[in-house]
C-alpha cells in the first residue's frame, strides 16, 4: 500500500468531514473578500491572484480528504491555484489581459467538475454539477462581455462597474464551491454516523 494512502486511511470519516467543512467555510469567506474588492479604489492582479491561490490550495487540501473523486477534486483546486499564480507572477497594469486566464480557469475547472459529477453520487453529484454549471455560466458571461468590454476599455479604460463585475465572478464561483464542500462534508459526516 502506498505511504500516502496509509496516512489518509487513518483519518476517520468524522475527521474528514470536519476538514472539508472548514475548507468550505474558508472558501465562502474568500468569496466575501472577493465581493468586497470593488470597495477599494482598484483591484490589483496580486489581490486576485492571492485569492485564487488561497482558494485553490484550500480546495486541493479538501479534495485530498475526499474518498470519492479525490483526483478530480484535487485537480480543480490545482487549476485554481495555478490560475492565481499566473496573476501573481505576471502582474498586469491593465484590467483587460487578466480576463482571458480567468475564462480559461473557469472552463477548465468546469470540465474537471463535470467529469467528477459523473463519478459522484446523490446530492454531491448534484452540487458538483451545479458548481460546474456555475463556472461554465460565468465563463460564458465573461466571453460574451469580452467584446463589449474590449470596446469600453479601449475608449474609457477599465470602469469601476467592469472591475466590480469581475470581482463578482470570483465571488460567485467561490460561494458555489464552498457550498459544494459543505455538502460533501455533510455527506461524509452522515456516512460516519451510519
Amino acid at each position: 500500500m502506498p505511504l500516502a494512502t496509509r496516512g489518509y486511511s487513518r483519518l476517520t470519516d468524522r475527521t474528514r468531514a470536519r476538514g472539508i467543512r472548514v475548507a468550505g467555510i474558508a472558501i465562502i469567506i474568500l468569496a466575501a473578500g472577493a465581493a468586497l474588492l470593488p470597495a477599494g479604489k482598484s483591484i490589483s492582479s496580486d489581490m486576485i491572484g492571492g485569492l485564487l491561490v488561497a482558494a485553490g490550495l484550500i480546495e486541493a487540501v479538501a479534495g485530498s480528504l475526499r474518498r470519492d473523486v479525490r483526483p478530480f477534486a484535487m485537480a480543480a483546486g490545482g487549476v485554481t491555484a495555478v490560475a492565481g499564480l499566473l496573476f501573481v507572477l505576471n502582474p498586469e497594469t491593465h484590467f483587460f489581459p487578466t480576463v482571458t486566464p480567468v475564462i480559461g480557469w473557469l472552463l477548465l475547472r468546469c470540465l474537471i467538475l463535470a467529469i467528477a459529477s459523473g463519478e459522484s453520487r446523490g446530492s454531491v453529484r448534484t452540487w458538483t454539477g451545479i458548481s460546474a454549471g456555475m463556472d461554465f455560466l460565468l465563463a460564458a458571461l465573461l466571453i460574451a462581455g469580452l467584446s463589449i468590454s474590449t470596446l469600453v476599455i479601449s475608449i474609457f479604460g477599465p470602469t469601476p462597474e467592469l472591475v466590480a463585475s469581475f470581482a463578482w465572478v470570483l465571488a460567485a464561483s467561490f460561494v458555489v464551491n464552498g457550498l459544494l464542500l459543505l455538502e460533501v462534508a455533510s455527506c461524509a459526516k452522515q456516512n460516519a454516523q451510519d
